[in-house]
């Protein structure tokens, strides 16, 4: 009796795994005694540089540059010298230096991780004109043609240094126009606005659009 129960045993394991290996086939499920080959991981790192971990405590200061990376603008540094201090005198300067920064096609590593630039390569950048803010900045061309994910890489590049306000706001108005209000023969630009760069923008980039305020 108890070899019979033994003798069975086996049978009934056997039985039960065929069994299961029906169910799997059944569900669409093919069992495979091999190791299956799901292909090369994902070579692009999500907005994400190698040694972005903070840890590089002995590598140069750099700036921080906006970049496009999917459906947001995020940070890059790269190794730029810039004039020290918040000046007004250092404003143009250090907007000019930023702004070419933003216009340059990012290098291989940054292009791996999924950043680009939707700068316009011949966008320029000028002080304000005669009765502008200390604070404000001219573009080449009218805000309202630059393309949103454009504005915002310029907004938060700008913001945190010389070329922002003491809030850290980034006041921008595009080129020169037509006759100014008092009729003294001179240019009047289009109307300034005044930009923050907030998590809003960051993370909705063509909210930039309509996230200025008039100056």
């Amino acid at each position: 009796m108890n070899r019979t129960r033994r003798a069975r045993a086996p049978l009934a394991a056997l039985v039960a795994v065929s069994a299961l290996g029906g169910l799997l086939a059944g569900c669409g499920i093919r069992s495979t005694s091999v190791p299956v080959d799901a292909g090369a991981a994902p070579s692009r790192v999500g907005c994400v540089l190698p040694g972005d971990d903070g840890k590089d405590a002995a590598k140069e200061p750099g700036v921080r540059v906006y970049l496009v990376c999917g459906s947001r603008v995020a940070p890059v540094e790269r190794q730029v010298r810039m004039p020290e201090g918040r000046s007004s005198a250092e404003r143009l300067p250090v907007a000019r230096k930023l702004l070419e920064e933003l216009k340059r096609q990012p290098d291989a590593t940054e292009e791996d991780a999924g950043f680009e630039t939707d700068l316009p390569d011949d966008l320029e950048i000028t002080d304000g004109r005669k009765g502008d803010p200390d604070e404000a900045l001219r573009l080449s061309e009218p805000l309202d043609e630059l393309p949103s994910f454009a504005l915002a890489q310029i907004v938060c590049t700008f913001a945190d240094t010389a070329a922002a306000d003491a809030n850290n706001a980034v006041t921008l108005g595009g080129p020169e126009g037509g006759e100014d209000a008092d009729g003294d023969g001179g240019k009047a630009g289009p109307p300034l606005q005044r930009f923050e760069c907030g998590t809003a923008l960051r993370t909705r980039p063509e909210a930039a659009e309509t996230a200025g305020t008039k100056v």
